[in-house]
Protein backbone atom coordinates (compact mmCIF):
# COMPACT_ATOMS: atom_id res chain seq x y z
CA UNK A 1 0.00 0.00 0.00
CA UNK A 2 1.35 3.28 -0.65
CA UNK A 3 2.10 5.77 1.63
CA UNK A 4 -0.39 8.19 0.04
CA UNK A 5 -3.75 5.95 0.66
CA UNK A 6 -2.30 5.04 4.10
CA UNK A 7 -2.59 8.63 4.83
CA UNK A 8 -5.58 8.97 3.35
CA UNK A 9 -6.84 5.78 5.15
CA UNK A 10 -5.68 7.64 8.40
CA UNK A 11 -7.62 10.83 7.78
CA UNK A 12 -10.69 9.12 7.44
CA UNK A 13 -10.78 7.15 10.44
CA UNK A 14 -9.88 10.68 12.43
CA UNK A 15 -12.77 11.87 10.72
CA UNK A 16 -15.11 9.23 11.40
CA UNK A 17 -13.79 9.00 15.52
CA UNK A 18 -14.36 13.10 15.75
CA UNK A 19 -17.85 12.97 14.81
CA UNK A 20 -18.33 11.04 17.58
CA UNK A 21 -15.96 12.54 20.30
CA UNK A 22 -16.69 16.10 21.04
CA UNK A 23 -14.61 18.30 24.04
CA UNK A 24 -16.65 20.55 26.24
CA UNK A 25 -15.61 22.90 28.99
CA UNK A 26 -16.62 20.13 31.64
CA UNK A 27 -14.93 17.46 29.66
CA UNK A 28 -12.47 17.87 27.35
CA UNK A 29 -10.54 15.90 24.41
CA UNK A 30 -7.98 14.30 25.56
CA UNK A 31 -5.88 13.90 21.82
CA UNK A 32 -3.07 11.66 21.98
CA UNK A 33 -0.47 11.32 18.75
CA UNK A 34 2.20 9.40 18.37
CA UNK A 35 4.94 9.65 15.53
CA UNK A 36 8.11 7.72 15.40
CA UNK A 37 9.92 9.28 17.60
CA UNK A 38 7.75 11.35 20.00
CA UNK A 39 4.50 11.64 21.66
CA UNK A 40 2.20 14.56 22.50
CA UNK A 41 -1.20 14.51 24.01
CA UNK A 42 -3.46 18.36 24.68
CA UNK A 43 -6.82 18.65 26.36
CA UNK A 44 -9.08 20.32 23.79
CA UNK A 45 -12.59 22.33 24.51
CA UNK A 46 -13.95 21.98 21.49
CA UNK A 47 -16.72 24.28 21.66
CA UNK A 48 -14.54 27.36 22.48
CA UNK A 49 -11.67 25.80 20.12
CA UNK A 50 -8.73 26.47 22.78
CA UNK A 51 -6.21 23.83 24.22
CA UNK A 52 -6.52 23.80 28.29
CA UNK A 53 -3.31 21.40 28.75
CA UNK A 54 -0.58 20.07 26.57
CA UNK A 55 2.10 17.83 27.22
CA UNK A 56 4.71 16.20 24.48
CA UNK A 57 8.06 14.30 25.45
CA UNK A 58 9.47 17.30 24.07
CA UNK A 59 8.80 19.21 27.03
CA UNK A 60 11.89 20.30 28.91
CA UNK A 61 11.40 18.31 32.80
CA UNK A 62 10.34 15.32 29.95
CA UNK A 63 13.18 15.80 27.64
CA UNK A 64 15.74 14.87 30.53
CA UNK A 65 14.36 11.35 30.34
CA UNK A 66 14.71 10.75 26.58
CA UNK A 67 10.92 9.48 26.44
CA UNK A 68 10.87 7.33 23.03
CA UNK A 69 7.32 6.49 21.59
CA UNK A 70 7.45 3.21 22.99
CA UNK A 71 5.55 1.63 25.61
CA UNK A 72 8.05 3.10 28.69
CA UNK A 73 7.28 6.66 27.08
CA UNK A 74 3.80 5.84 26.87
CA UNK A 75 3.36 5.07 30.54
CA UNK A 76 5.50 7.77 32.47
CA UNK A 77 3.82 10.69 29.54
CA UNK A 78 0.71 9.44 30.67
CA UNK A 79 1.00 9.79 34.50
CA UNK A 80 2.91 13.44 33.92
CA UNK A 81 -0.15 14.77 31.70
CA UNK A 82 -2.23 13.11 34.29
CA UNK A 83 -0.99 15.08 37.05
CA UNK A 84 -1.15 18.21 34.63
CA UNK A 85 -4.29 18.23 33.67
CA UNK A 86 -5.29 17.68 37.73
CA UNK A 87 -3.35 21.14 37.84
CA UNK A 88 -5.02 22.29 35.29
CA UNK A 89 -8.31 21.68 36.83
CA UNK A 90 -9.65 18.87 34.67
CA UNK A 91 -11.29 15.89 36.55
CA UNK A 92 -13.09 14.21 33.81
CA UNK A 93 -11.84 13.55 30.02
CA UNK A 94 -12.83 12.27 26.75
CA UNK A 95 -10.69 10.01 25.03
CA UNK A 96 -9.26 10.59 21.03
CA UNK A 97 -7.23 8.11 19.82
CA UNK A 98 -6.57 9.92 16.66
CA UNK A 99 -6.89 7.33 14.58
CA UNK A 100 -4.97 4.54 16.26
CA UNK A 101 -5.70 1.18 17.33
CA UNK A 102 -6.90 1.12 21.11
CA UNK A 103 -3.73 -1.72 21.96
CA UNK A 104 -0.38 -1.19 22.58
CA UNK A 105 0.78 2.55 23.43
CA UNK A 106 -2.53 3.62 22.85
CA UNK A 107 -3.89 1.34 25.71
CA UNK A 108 -0.81 1.87 28.16
CA UNK A 109 -0.96 5.77 27.71
CA UNK A 110 -4.81 5.30 28.56
CA UNK A 111 -4.40 3.33 31.53
CA UNK A 112 -1.54 4.98 32.39
CA UNK A 113 -3.95 8.29 32.75
CA UNK A 114 -6.77 6.80 34.87
CA UNK A 115 -3.45 5.64 37.29
CA UNK A 116 -2.79 9.19 37.71
CA UNK A 117 -6.03 10.47 38.54
CA UNK A 118 -8.15 11.15 35.18
CA UNK A 119 -11.79 10.07 34.33
CA UNK A 120 -12.41 8.63 30.91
Amino acid sequence: MNTQRKADLLQKRRWRIRKKVQGTAARPRLCVRFTTKHIYAQAINDDAGTTLAFLSSLDKELRAKKLAANLNGAKELGVAFAAKAKAAGIESVVFDRAGAPYHGKVKVFADAAREGGLVF
